[in-house]
């Protein structure tokens, strides 16, 4: 079965949920709202005839100012028994930024989902360890979101630790100047 018609399948199981069929390149990606997430996601991995065991890769993506729908969560499956990829794209509103975790269908969802909500502050319903995985746990705000601030001198924002190192590197650099 072709991704296409892999598409075309979810959308028949699924139509309320299916918002968009996209083909590009030989890639095919289902826009789905994120309600029926896990559903869908079950259907994929359980269908005998599907088998997408494998969760190659999970992302956020940020549209700020150019969607309707803020987020949206990138999930690439993989087909290792028949050779097959899809891509499923989830919505995840600003307002209600959380969507349910994988991971009790897909074990390795797990740092993904982390690493998703470290940088885009996408919650992940269920998760079992939700922490972050690439920041410190004290840093304040999402930095792959359209809306962080980019410049050096971020003032109550910057980091305390960073501003801490700062200090200490401009003490140490006096005292070898002496």
């Amino acid at each position: 079965m072709e991704p296409i018609e892999i598409a075309e399948l979810i959308k028949g199981k699924f139509a309320s949920e299916v918002k968009d069929i996209v083909e590009f390149q030989g890639q095919v990606a289902v826009l789905i709202k994120k309600d029926k997430l896990l559903d869908i996601m079950t259907f994929l991995h359980k269908t005998p005839e599907l088998h997408f065991d494998y969760l190659a890769d999970l992302c956020g993506v940020d549209y700020l100012g150019k969607k309707e729908v803020r987020f949206e969560v990138v999930y690439n499956l993989l087909s290792i028994k028949y050779n097959k990829m899809i891509r499923i794209k989830a919505e995840v509103p600003e307002d209600d930024c959380a969507i349910d975790s994988v991971i009790g269908i897909w074990v390795g969802a797990d740092w993904h989902e982390r690493e998703c909500y470290d940088m885009y502050g996408i919650t992940f319903k269920g998760h079992p360890d939700l922490r972050r995985i690439l920041m410190p746990e004290d840093w304040d705000g999402y930095p792959l979101r359209k809306d962080y601030p980019l410049k050096s001198d971020l003032g109550d924002k910057e980091w305390k630790a960073f501003k801490e190192v700062i200090e200490i590197g401009k003490k140490n650099l006096a005292y070898e100047v002496r």
